[in-house]
């Protein structure tokens, strides 16, 4: 199944096979009406199978092993495709789109300003959560946009949007976490399954 509409009980959804837990995974959007009808119909469809639900930490932890960003925080109006990482799905050759000129120009100067980079942070007792200040020797260089612990890899994570210079993979930087300095090093993105196998089921 790829995407479309599709019963689930008596509930008409509209059904992606999309996830950003780093595993096979489907998106299920319905009225916010009947939400609890839906919940209700997957916890007894699945009770067999064990299935159960689980908390935004846990899904936070996942989606950090898999460098996938998240609105509001990697990804806002203010951060241009090329500081995210989203260039790669413009259609270049399209006529026109909004947006189209700046989207250029910054692809042809080859330089945004920042871009969005994972982490892995010597933390000892807390984890990078977000707007934790980002250091290259004694420069500033940038925030973590998003941080948590990743259980699968056993490491702390964070992603952050840090100056250009900043970017190459093995640069090593430190974070303040509850005020205290932590060593941190830029990773390559996706430390867990980074071949994206076990998404494709």
């Amino acid at each position: 199944m790829g995407c479309g509409t599709f019963d689930i009980g008596m509930v008409r959804a509209k059904v992606g096979r999309l996830s950003v837990t780093g595993e096979l995974g489907y998106e299920i959007h319905c009225s916010a009406a009947e939400h609890i009808t839906l919940r209700e119909t997957l916890l007894e469809a699945g009770a067999e199978l064990g299935i159960r639900e689980v908390g935004f930490n846990a899904l936070l932890s996942l989606r950090l092993e898999k460098s996938f960003g998240i609105w509001s925080t990697e990804f806002t109006q203010a951060y241009t495709p090329g500081q995210t990482g989203m260039d790669r799905w413009i259609a270049w050759d399209k006529d026109d789109f909004i947006g189209k000129n700046a989207a250029t120009a910054e692809r042809d100067s080859n330089a945004p300003a920042q871009k969005v980079v994972t982490l892995e942070v010597d933390a000892k007792d807390a984890d990078a959560s977000g707007y934790e200040p980002v250091w290259h020797g004694e420069k500033m260089v940038g925030f973590v946009t998003s941080g948590g612990y990743g259980h699968t890899v056993e490491k702390s994570l964070a992603m952050a949007m840090v100056d250009q210079e900043a970017c190459p993979e093995g640069t090593e930087l430190t974070v303040h976490i509850v005020g205290k300095e932590r060593p941190a090093r830029v990773i390559a993105n996706s430390p867990y399954d980074p071949e994206g196998q076990a998404m494709r089921g």
